[in-house]
This record gives structure tokens, C-alpha cells and sequence, in this order.
């Protein structure tokens, strides 16, 4: 791995953002980068770590700003079982096993979308989720102001791989946005036994079975689980690197 930027060396600010349970969410807020291309990356569970910070210096380096909410844990180390704690306390942001509604969380998410599209003067944003906030990035398309997203091994509901993890209004509201701004994409690794085949399968009888294509699937071979972290290989061919590759071809499209 390349020398990675720090969280020092970025803008540290605090958001605050109501959320439909009635309280108000406030979360520091971490941004790099001078480009016209906002990207939203919402940490997945072991945090903020070393690899999420690569990632982060990547779309940096391809001009983007990259806007790091900052939602649990420590920053520039992983802590998978602190993490697992710190979500299941944090009962008011996070539904977890909830099959028929989104996180609260995603209001916040979904208000710092906006905020950072009004901010830079852009057109819309790109949000990448992670494993717990896998589902949220689809979630986050029933915002216009999200233009492009992508699901890296949506996780939630936890247990219920065959449901969904949010509300038929959120749903009705994603597929009116998909089918103004095009598809979105969603990735896992074929063997991986946190987000299965199931959950594309619900994903995809949810989204496309009505002849629409709103969801495009990436199935990587092996049993890995975070593609774009902690299981991530720079390297030309690689699965990994080709996945990000198709991810930032994407954004640059729906962003430039």
C-alpha cells in the first residue's frame, strides 16, 4: 500500500441533520480534495481504517472530494467487535434487523448528501456504503440529489439476507430517481456468506423484475467480503481492482 493520508491531514467539521424518530443526529465530518466530483464514503463496520483511507486517497487523486461522515468507532484502525457494540447501543440511528424501513441514520446520510451538493455547487452526488451501510447507499438514491451509488455487499437486515431494508415508499421513491438518473451498481463476492445471493435476488425481483434495469450487479469470484477495503487488491486484473475501476468509470459518467 502507497503512503495513505491520514484523518489529520483532512477538514474536520461537525453536521447535525433531524431524523424521523425525532432526534437530531450530529456526527463530525471529515473532507479532502478540491474536485467538482463529490463522493459521500460511508464507513462500513471495522471503521474507518487504514484501507477506507486508501480508498478515500484514490478519488482523490482522480480530482474528486471525498466526504468521510464519521459514525462510530476509532479512526485510522479497525475494531470489528468494538464497532459491533458501539452499533448495537446506538439503537436510535440504527435498526438493524429492520426488514420493512431504513435506518435512521439515512436521514442524516441523506441530509449531508444535500448539504455537500449545495455547498460545492455540483449537479449531485456519488455515495459508496460498505457491508452495514451497504443497504444505505440505496437507500440514499431515493434522494434526487444523489446521482450515482454504489452497494459494496449490502448486509442488512442482519439474519434476513431474503428481505429488504427499507420501505415500499423508500423503494417507490428510489425506482422514480434510478429511472431519471440510470442505474445504480451493487457488488459482493460470490462465496460471501454475509451478503449472499439471497439479497441480490430480493434486491433484484424489488428493482428490475418489472423489465427496468435499475440495479447492476457485480458477483467477484471467491469468498471475500469488503471489495473495495479490506479485501482489496491494487492490482491491474485483480477482480478487486477491476471492480473499482467500473466503479469510478461509472461516477466520472454521472458526475462529469
Amino acid at each position: 500500500m502507497n503512503q495513505v493520508t491520514q484523518i489529520t491531514d483532512y477538514q474536520k467539521e461537525s453536521f447535525s441533520f433531524p431524523m424521523r424518530n425525532g432526534h437530531t443526529a450530529t456526527h463530525d465530518v471529515y473532507s479532502r480534495g478540491n474536485g467538482k466530483k463529490v463522493l459521500i464514503l460511508i464507513q462500513e463496520l471495522p471503521g474507518i481504517g487504514q484501507e477506507t483511507l486508501a480508498l478515500a486517497d484514490r478519488f482523490v487523486d482522480r480530482e474528486y472530494t471525498v466526504v468521510l461522515p464519521h459514525l462510530f468507532g476509532p479512526i485510522g484502525k479497525t475494531s470489528m467487535i468494538g464497532n459491533t457494540i458501539r452499533v448495537f447501543c446506538m439503537r436510535r440511528a440504527f435498526r438493524l434487523f429492520a426488514r420493512t424501513e431504513s435506518s435512521p441514520i439515512v436521514d442524516f446520510l441523506s441530509g449531508l448528501c444535500s448539504a455537500m451538493k449545495e455547498r460545492h455547487g455540483v449537479k449531485g452526488v456519488a455515495v459508496i456504503g460498505m457491508c452495514l451501510t451497504g443497504n444505505f447507499a440505496i437507500s440514499l438514491m431515493a434522494n434526487e440529489d444523489v446521482l450515482a451509488g454504489f452497494a459494496s455487499q449490502p448486509a442488512m437486515p442482519l439474519l434476513q439476507q431474503s428481505a429488504l431494508h427499507m420501505s415500499q415508499d423508500t423503494v417507490k421513491e428510489i425506482k422514480h430517481n434510478l429511472d431519471q438518473v440510470g442505474p445504480m451498481h451493487c457488488g459482493r463476492f460470490r462465496k460471501d456468506p454475509l451478503c449472499t445471493s439471497a439479497k441480490f435476488h430480493a434486491l433484484d425481483q424489488m428493482f428490475n423484475r418489472d423489465g427496468r434495469e435499475r440495479i447492476i450487479f457485480h458477483e467477484l469470484p471467491g469468498r471475500g467480503h469488503s471489495i473495495l477495503t479490506l479485501d482489496f487488491v491494487d492490482e491491474e486484473g485483480h477482480p478487486t481492482f477491476q471492480a473499482l475501476q467500473e466503479v469510478m468509470g461509472y461516477f466520472d459518467g454521472q458526475l462529469g
